[in-house]
């Protein structure tokens, strides 16, 4: 009996470690330097069900894109009052041009919301994975410091900058300067998306 349990214990520890919650609103080093403007968070557009993009799909048309459902929207409005319940109540607010990430990025409610192109979906072969990365690293490294940053963008866009996967309405923060090879300072979500 004990020869199996000795086979399992790290099978077991393995399974502990991939399956650990990521770190929540405990990270106050992390929040503080996304307060001080010292670091940036990157979300994953809030829920909307489905994967890509339908074949008629325009980026200038909401109708022919996957959009955020009922949960979706109160998921983003959640982030709001997430973000302000750590000390952030105004926000330097980018997204991708794509209507799920602008609605996320508006119900969030800290800032007005421009379009940072380079944050767009190059899922299914639209855009350029590494150019639209470099030069999202270029515009956040660009933008004044001291204030928040809050981008919305789309699951492959945070993977090439954090090497991370994330669920709709999952961020990550970063230190800034952002540069090729970015370490995640926190993984976080508000408790009622998870």
């Amino acid at each position: 009996m004990f020869r199996h349990f000795r086979v399992l214990l790290p099978v077991l520890a393995l399974l502990c470690l991939f399956n650990a919650p990521f770190a929540t609103a405990d990270d106050a080093a992390a929040w503080q330097a996304l307060r001080d403007g010292e670091a940036v968070l990157i979300l994953r557009h809030a829920l909307a069900p489905g994967v890509g993009d339908p074949d008629h799909f325009e980026v200038n048309d909401c109708n022919t894109q996957r959009n955020l459902n009922d949960v979706g929207r109160q998921q983003a409005r959640d982030w709001g009052e997430f973000l302000e319940s750590h000390g952030i109540n105004e926000a330097q607010v980018f997204s991708s041009a794509w209507c799920r990430c602008k609605e996320t990025a508006e119900l969030m409610n800290i800032g007005e919301v421009a379009i940072m192109s380079s944050l767009n979906s190059f899922f299914g072969g639209q855009g350029d994975r590494a150019a639209q990365t470099r030069q999202t690293v270029k515009n956040v490294n660009e933008l004044p410091s001291g204030q928040p940053i809050v981008l919305v963008s789309h699951q492959v866009n945070i993977s090439a900058l954090a090497d991370a996967y994330t669920r709709s309405g999952e961020g990550v923060i970063l230190a800034l300067p952002l540069d090729e090879d970015n370490d995640v300072l926190a993984r976080v979500m508000p408790e009622t998306t998870q």
